[in-house]
């Protein structure tokens, strides 16, 4: 388990003071915790014909499968983890409608703007967040509606601006750092929309997000990937060979400030 300190109230501020002595208040402190969850790939057994009959190095290919796998795996997790519930940390997209993308969602979807980033941006500045080391992430069908934003595309920043049009890319937007992934995170039609996990099924009323954040505002642990082999194993006539990794993480307050989800906006 992994302990953070969270500081309490902030002291009061009189101008002019003309009564002393002035009144000491105890700052009283909160400890919030979150605990690590080990993640483990189901193991690979590498036959001794294999190992000897086939062209390529399959125990190589194995262990780079199971790395992979793992991380991806996790990288789901932490953003689910960090994937704000609280409706004051949720904006909505505002585009034109397009054909819903998430797993098993039909209908139409409000496309993201950079609007919408400005939207999120607003609500961290409302907060007090500092404006460096903030950073959003995308999946891939939003981060394609919004690279196709004439807005942006009016404003081709070659060499460090906000669109790299020959690349594709939008390097930084309304002070978020872009990165892009294959997918995010789901989000119910609800009041407020329920984040799903990363096992949950899918559902046709089911809307994509991206996560907006504060490097400060969030909090991960992760730990080192542990190999396991069992080599020349009796009972298989072969190799075994599986991975672990240990992994936790939470939104640093319980305000949930500095993160905001920018959730599709269903339509249909």
């Amino acid at each position: 388990v992994v302990h953070i300190p969270q500081a309490g109230a902030k002291p009061t501020v009189t101008k002019n003071r003309s009564s002393f002595p002035a009144t000491a208040v105890q700052r009283t402190d909160t400890d919030v915790t979150y605990a690590l969850d080990t993640y483990s790939t189901a193991p690979t057994h590498i036959t001794n014909a294999e190992s000897l009959e086939i062209s390529y190095n399959k125990r190589q290919s194995v262990i780079e499968e199971h790395t992979e796998t793992l991380v991806e795996a996790v990288g789901d997790e932490i953003l689910y983890i960090w994937a704000p519930s609280l409706a004051a940390q949720q904006v909505r997209t505002t585009g034109a409608a397009i054909a819903a993308h998430v797993t098993s969602a039909t209908g139409t979807r409000m496309k993201l703007l950079a609007a919408d980033l400005k939207s999120a941006q607003k609500v961290l500045n409302k907060q007090n967040i500092p404006a460096a080391n903030r950073y959003a992430i995308i999946d891939a069908e939003m981060y394609d509606q919004l690279t196709s934003d004439s807005t942006l595309l009016t404003r081709d920043g070659v060499n460090g601006g906000e669109l790299n049009m020959g690349d594709g890319v939008v390097l930084k937007l309304a002070g978020f750092m872009i990165m892009m992934r294959s997918s995010v995170v789901r989000y119910t039609e609800a009041t407020p929309p329920v984040k799903k996990t990363t096992s949950a099924a899918g559902a046709a009323t089911d809307n994509g997000a991206a996560i907006c954040w504060h490097k400060n505002a969030v909090e991960r642990a992760l730990g080192s990937i542990k190999f396991f082999e069992n080599i020349n194993d009796a009972l298989y006539y072969g190799d075994i060979y599986s991975a672990e990794l240990k992994m936790g993480g939470r939104i640093r307050r319980t305000s949930q400030e500095g993160v905001v989800a920018i959730i599709q906006t269903w339509v249909s």
